[in-house]
């Protein structure tokens, strides 16, 4: 089968700026949606144990559902995922303060992140596979952060079965920076995630308190929170905290040893034999079970999005790590070159 991308134009954003889509097809015949808006991924479909190819992600169907969307269905989240304390953090001795979005704190890069701005686009069919890379420059000040950021992220859907995201930065002042993407994952491609098998090689997680902030401290995985062995993700659900029950944690991941890009996570659907497998150069996975989805807008096909209908392995450095000496630092220094990539890789067993 020969690989193609295919433009089109998706909608237009309230500005009249119009908003392209990308529909990607390997050599194997999976194939890949993708958005300019929140370089967004909106479809990604691959083949279950009887070779049937069907949608593994979450989505909506047309571009104001998206632009509605506070759930960040697919997105690129930017300039830090995660929640900022305060929406404050200490940079060479001066106070940054950020736009506030969740409570007290500001998330996933503010009011209007990332995963809200219209990025540029270029395709191309590459030897590895047809790919998109999406760009953007962040002004100094946006949404409070420190310093002009240039980002690129490149999709590829590579003929191997695997959706690799590779992304660079540089900034012209000192700015914290943590991308990742917030797809949702069903490899049942219907129904609860809670009887998807997770396999996560993580030694230690961060704790947090009862507005999901860090705490600052490292403790090592045990009971309810340890995926070393892969289990089923329901199955200790009993010794979750409630309001809302489920898992939304990170994880420190094991040593990456002398290849920083190395299989980290495995995701197994018994339902369609769907297996994914997540390889990062980055510390940190932050797992996810939609706690908070509960029925956050129509889907594809205006199915709706129910709780624990997806979930999340988002590749990160350490979360709030400007407000906490303990953790690695997530500062990119003008000179420097942020490089890192993930790749989702599919099969059946």
């Amino acid at each position: 089968m020969a690989p193609s991308i295919q433009a089109s134009l998706y909608g237009r954003l309230a500005d009249g700026r119009p908003v392209q889509q990308f529909a990607l097809r390997n050599a194997r015949g999976d194939r890949c949606k993708l958005i300019g808006y929140g370089a967004t991924v909106v479809e990604l479909l691959v083949a279950d144990r009887a070779g049937v190819w069907g949608g593994v992600v979450l989505g909506y169907d047309r571009l104001e559902d998206y632009v509605a969307d506070r759930v960040y269905l697919g997105a690129t989240i930017g300039r830090v995922a995660g929640r900022i304390a305060r929406g404050r953090f200490p940079l060479a001795g001066v106070e940054c303060r950020l736009t506030i979005n969740d409570g007290p704190n500001s998330l996933h890069g503010g009011l209007v992140g990332f995963s809200r701005r219209l990025w540029g686009a270029e395709a191309a069919v590459t030897p590895q596979g047809p790919a998109v890379e999406f760009s953007y420059v962040s002004p100094d000040g946006e949404e409070g952060y420190p310093g002009n950021v240039e980002v690129a992220l490149r999709y590829t859907l590579t003929h191997a079965g695997a959706l690799r995201l590779d992304y660079r930065a540089v900034s012209d002042r000192p700015t914290p920076l943590n991308l990742t993407n917030h797809s949702y994952f069903n490899l049942a491609g219907c129904g609860t995630i809670l009887d998807h098998e997770l396999r996560i090689d993580a030694v230690a997680f961060t704790p947090t308190d009862d507005a999901l902030l860090p705490t600052g401290a490292i403790a090592p995985v045990g009971g309810a929170i340890d995926f070393t062995a892969r289990k089923r993700i329901g199955r200790d659900w009993a010794q979750l905290k409630a309001q809302p029950r489920g898992y939304d944690h990170n994880f420190v991941l094991a040593d990456a040893g002398p290849d920083p890009l190395r299989p980290v996570a495995s995701v197994h659907a018994p339902a369609s034999g769907r297996v994914m497998e997540v390889s990062t150069d980055l510390p940190c996975v932050q797992f996810y079970t939609g706690n908070f989805l509960g029925g956050a807008g129509a889907g594809k096909g205006g199915m709706p999005h129910r709780q624990y209908a997806g979930l999340c392995l988002e590749t990160q450095r350490f979360p709030d790590a400007m407000n906490h000496p303990g953790f690695p630092p997530c500062v990119l220094h003008p000179g420097e070159a942020f490089r890192t990539t993930t790749v989702y890789a599919f099969g059946v067993e």
